[in-house]
């Protein structure tokens, strides 16, 4: 088992930060395609959507520069968490190299806000999974709210991603 050390996030982790996060998010991208084209709903949208770029422009290649756009877009910049208040930042490194990484802030539900925090951004490298890397991250915000004050610690996740929904229930967090 290799040992790894959590720290908070610094400006020069950025490069390799935004390219662990992207690849986590990649890595689940055709289960969930795969999930979301089951539905009727979701395949004229999609649909409506393709005719719409390509009649407005002319060209099929815009549409995959806007799922590149749109991953730009989901990615909330480290800065974000360590600048606002009751939000923090982690990495988890070994042998050097960042591989981990999982954010804390205020949740978007102001019902919840002053009492959770929301764990946000946790991905590991595939190569460091396995490894209790995961847990000690999401421990990490555990910890981080608790010296906060806060009640409770919320987060969201795909269906596809089973082994999320699993580590998380082992560490006391249930469906709502």
């Amino acid at each position: 088992m290799a040992s790894y050390r959590i720290r908070q996030y610094r400006e020069q982790d950025y490069e390799t930060v935004r390219t662990l996060f992207a690849r986590g998010i990649l890595e689940h991208a055709p289960a969930v395609y795969r999930h979301v084209l089951r539905s009727a709903r979701a395949q004229l949208g999609l649909l409506v959507l393709f005719a719409a770029v390509w009649a407005a422009a002319g060209y099929w290649v815009l549409g995959l520069g806007s799922v590149a756009l749109a991953l730009a877009a989901t990615w909330l910049l480290a800065r974000t968490f360590t600048r606002a208040p009751d939000s923090g930042f982690w990495v988890a490194g070994a042998g050097g190299a960042v591989v981990g990484i999982v954010a804390a802030t205020q949740p978007e539900d102001p019902a919840e806000r002053g009492v959770a925090l929301e764990l946000k951004r946790m991905s590991v490298s595939k190569d460091y999974r396995g490894r209790g890397l995961s847990k000690a991250l999401c421990r990490e915000v555990l910890r981080f709210a608790r010296a906060r004050g806060y009640e409770a610690v919320v987060l969201s996740t795909t269906v596809v991603q089973v082994a999320a929904q699993q580590l998380y229930e082992g560490q006391g967090f249930r469906e709502v």
